[in-house]
């Protein structure tokens, strides 16, 4: 055998090997950085916890909107906002409220959870990276997907604090 040759039976097994290891890790990838949801797109289902610790499953039938606040500061103004409209306002209107929670320190959630228990409507936590990242994004804005039949049919962006909600759910 010659220095840095391999016989011709030995390379379909390691470009076989190699192939398959690539094709499962693009595979993985791909299911974690799907794309943002857009106008067409069917909602897939999630399940998560709320903010009492009770696990919630999304039904995108059954929901008519779907709201994902994305950084913390956002999230606070949001759920100042949707407290003072009341515990049954999200349920009345079929709106799910999503809070990124992903990435937020042990230290911060150590004081963070306490305070969201306190807001009368329910919060599903956001802790999965991929979860959030099928929410379009807006800086300083609340994400709201529209839904019928579980398919996204409007994408707009809410500003909690200066603008009312109402506008933006309409059934």
């Amino acid at each position: 055998m010659i220095p840095g040759h391999f016989p011709n039976t030995m390379i379909p097994r390691h470009l076989k090997l190699a192939a398959s290891v690539l094709a499962t890790a693009a595979l993985s990838l791909s299911s974690v950085f799907a794309a943002p949801y857009a106008v067409g797109a069917k909602v897939e289902s999630f399940t998560a916890k709320d903010q009492h610790e009770q696990q919630f499953t999304l039904k995108p039938g059954d929901t008519r909107f779907l709201l994902a606040s994305h950084d913390m500061e956002t999230g606070k103004k949001a759920n100042a906002a949707l407290n003072a409209l009341g515990k049954d306002y999200l349920g009345g209107k079929k709106a799910v409220y999503i809070a990124n929670i992903h990435g937020m320190p042990g230290i911060g959630r150590m004081f963070a959870m306490p305070k969201m228990k306190k807001y009368v409507h329910r919060i599903i936590l956001g802790d999965d990276a991929a979860l959030i990242a099928r929410f379009p994004e807006q800086k300083d804005k609340v994400t709201v997907l529209t839904l019928t039949d579980g398919k996204v049919t409007a994408i707009s962006y809410w500003s909690p604090g200066t603008e009312p909600l109402d506008g933006i759910l309409k059934k």
